[in-house]
């Protein structure tokens, strides 16, 4: 398939002129103000010093806030997708002597060494293995086109997890013929820059080591198809970006009753 997984570049939406001082000037303002993130409240007039004004304040709840600042995530994504050829996503990577990269360290390591206890007892237990299995045929199934369905129908009939537990039971089960079909699969289905992790799958004899290095490749085609899939709709997006930014710019001056309201909901989102 013609896609790779690159590197993820993220970049921000460039409001019209007017808008971007207006927006500046709020910002400003910003540490003027408490916000909360159950409510946010602003005047129903720009001449909120009037005390002869007699209407109530108009309350924008959370969920509201919330539409809001999603459409100005999407419009930002939409806008990057459309005008930076080199956008990419890549795969999420904790720093490696955090305290977070050290827990999912350990706690995957824990998994792995149990099912690898569990294959090696006598007699084997299969049940975290089958569920593994059932999990890869998802994903699987997941790469192909409404029109896959020869592959589809093999991929559901040999990984076929009731028939796959029928066989444990009759220890006839047979993992690392399972995992071999596997990498075989992957290998119709991984992008060419795949093709040397594929291989390394085939070299590799410990089934533990195996099903987890599945899981590693197979994140990382899940990768390379939201970038060919990008790449895909890049034209598209282009061609609708103007009137796409204008209504979505609509929909949030609607949702909230002034910038402000939308300012100090970014503030407080992401102190």
């Amino acid at each position: 398939m013609p896609f790779n997984g690159e590197k993820q570049h993220v970049g921000e939406d460039q409001p019209r002129d007017s808008d971007s001082s207006r927006f500046s000037e709020s910002m400003a303002s910003l540490s003027d103000y408490e916000c909360s993130r159950q409510s946010f409240t602003s005047d129903s007039s720009s001449k909120s010093s009037s005390p002869a004004s007699t209407s109530p304040p108009r309350v924008v709840t959370f969920d509201k806030v919330m539409a809001a600042a999603r459409n100005l995530s999407n419009m930002t994504l939409v806008h990057e997708i459309a005008v930076n050829e080199s956008f990419q996503l890549k795969q999420d990577a904790l720093p490696e002597n955090s305290l977070a990269s050290q827990v999912k360290h350990i706690v995957h390591q824990a998994f792995w060494d149990v099912l690898e206890s569990e294959l090696n007892a006598e007699p084997p237990e299969y049940e975290h293995a089958i569920k593994l299995f059932e999990e890869i045929r998802e994903t699987l199934l997941s790469f192909l086109t409404p029109g896959g369905n020869r592959l589809r129908n093999q991929i559901c009939e040999v990984l076929d997890t009731d028939l796959i537990r029928q066989q444990a039971e009759h220890r006839a089960v047979d993992i690392q013929g399972l995992a071999n079909y596997v990498i075989s699969t992957m290998g119709k289905l991984c992008a060419p820059v795949r093709d040397d992790d594929v291989r390394e799958l085939k070299a590799t004899s410990n089934i533990v080591e195996v099903l987890r290095q599945i899981f590693h490749v197979l994140d990382l085609m899940k990768i390379d198809m939201v970038n060919f899939t990008i790449r895909s709709l890049r034209p598209h997006l282009q061609r609708q970006l103007v009137d796409y930014e204008r209504t979505k710019f609509q929909e949030i001056l609607e949702e909230t009753p002034s910038k402000y309201n939308i300012m100090c909901y970014i503030e407080v989102r992401w102190k």
